[in-house]
Formats: C-alpha cells, structure tokens, sequence
C-alpha cells in the first residue's frame, strides 16, 4: 500500500506522461493482483491442510515466489519510469 501511495505521489511530482501512467497503472494492478491471488492460495491450502504437509509448504512458497518476481519487475519498471525525470529534475535543483 505504501509503495502504492509513493509511486503515484512520485508520479505527479515527475509529471509523467500519460502513457506511463498507463504503464504504472498496469504494473500497480498486477502487484495487488499476485498479492491476491497469494492470499487466496494461502487460504485454500490451509483449508484443504490444516496439518503441516510438504505440498502445503510448496503452494504457499510458489505462490510468494509469483508476488516477489512482479514485486522485482515492479522495481524495474519504476526505475526505467521513474529514473531519468528524476535524475533530470534533481539536476535542475543542484
């Protein structure tokens, strides 16, 4: 949520352009959407096996590998966004 709040703030600050606010739309989605679909794996798993089970322990770690790998793109997506405005506007201020 956080990281939500600071991308969009960074996002009017830079004045991005509207294609890459569509970009930082899309990418926004797909984080909270494997944060979801984590969360429902998780859950069904503990349904079906309340008991400790080495395949309950696989689904929930594969399902985190799937938020990490699009937190990961995430970074790199707001980076390629991101770092040049940024580094271009804080050339102005110095």
């Amino acid at each position: 949520m956080i990281a939500t709040i600071l991308a969009i703030g960074l996002g009017f600050w830079l004045n991005i352009s509207l294609v890459e606010w569509a970009i930082l739309s899309i990418t926004i989605t797909g984080v909270w959407a494997a944060e979801s679909f984590n969360t429902a794996i998780e859950a069904a798993v503990d349904l079906s096996s309340p008991q400790l089970h080495p395949l309950a322990k696989i689904a929930k770690d594969a399902a985190a590998a799937g938020v990490l790998f699009t937190a990961i793109g995430a970074v790199a997506v707001g980076l390629a966004l991101f770092g040049p405005p940024f580094i271009e506007k804080i050339a102005k201020i110095f």
